[in-house]
């Protein structure tokens, strides 16, 4: 059993939808008390957890069904972006060489497994972006300073785990149109400029149709389409309020 923190990306079909299988079961595990497993290290980890697992959830989904998987297993569990585990099973750094190895003869996933820090840094750059204009500057400038994969890789894991603004999901998606908009009909154009989910899809559509291969190996192309979802759901506001809130549910016994 497996939850990854890097992005799901990364994973080819097999890891992905194994990520997604193993999820559904940590899940059941816990709330329902079971016994296998109970001990197992990412049990441990996310027992406490869950709606941040709703959230990894969500993300994987995106992931799926932009490779044009169908998905038909919700989880129960509403999403909550504000409490993650403090601790890794690997580290980000190792969870790529894990998969360097495993992949070795094998296919890849969508985005493929950063050679170099400068690779790492253009694959996050525009869900960096959507986050906060001032990281991302100042990212920039570290790794232009020769900034240590391991510590790069776990910041943008962490970096990802926060919600975008509304302001941060328009920049980062109208950046990512400029990549595609010569391809777009004026229709397309329209529709683009009127609504940024919209955009999204659209930036998607073309990317695969002209095979435009940066956004290709976006981290931002699957996972923005989560945070507008949250954000036009109201999600994210509610799941803010919670954070004055003490949590009384708890899904997993103590063992």
């Amino acid at each position: 059993m497996r939850i990854w923190d890097i992005h799901p990306g990364y994973l080819n079909r097999n890891s992905l939808l194994g990520e997604h299988r193993e999820l559904h079961a940590l899940v059941s595990i816990c709330v329902h008390g079971k016994k296998g497993y109970a001990h197992h290290p990412e049990t441990l980890r996310w027992r406490e957890f869950l709606h941040a697992l709703a959230v990894r959830h969500d993300i994987l989904v995106a992931e799926m069904e932009l490779r044009g998987y169908r998905h038909h297993s919700p989880l129960v569990i509403a999403p909550d972006h504000t409490s993650w585990p403090a601790h890794y099973v690997d580290p980000p750094a190792r969870q790529f060489e894990v998969l360097r190895a495993k992949y070795r003869t094998k296919e890849s996933g969508r985005i493929p497994l950063p050679r170099s820090v400068q690779q790492l840094w253009a694959q996050h750059k525009y869900s960096v972006l959507a986050r906060d204009p001032v990281i991302y500057r100042e990212l920039g400038r570290r790794v232009a300073n020769a900034l240590d994969f391991a510590q790069l890789s776990q910041e943008l894991v962490e970096l990802l785990r926060r919600p975008p603004t509304r302001g941060g999901l328009r920049n980062a998606i109208e950046h990512m149109w400029g990549y595609v908009s010569d391809y777009a009909s004026s229709d397309q154009r329209r529709q683009a400029a009127q609504d940024i989910a919209r955009a999204l899809a659209l930036i998607q559509q073309l990317a695969y149709a002209h095979q435009v291969t940066y956004l290709l190996h976006s981290t931002a192309l699957s996972e923005l389409t989560v945070w507008l979802k949250y954000s036009s759901g109201g999600v994210l506001h509610r799941v803010e309020n919670l954070q004055t809130q003490k949590r009384t549910d708890r899904f997993c016994k103590s063992r």
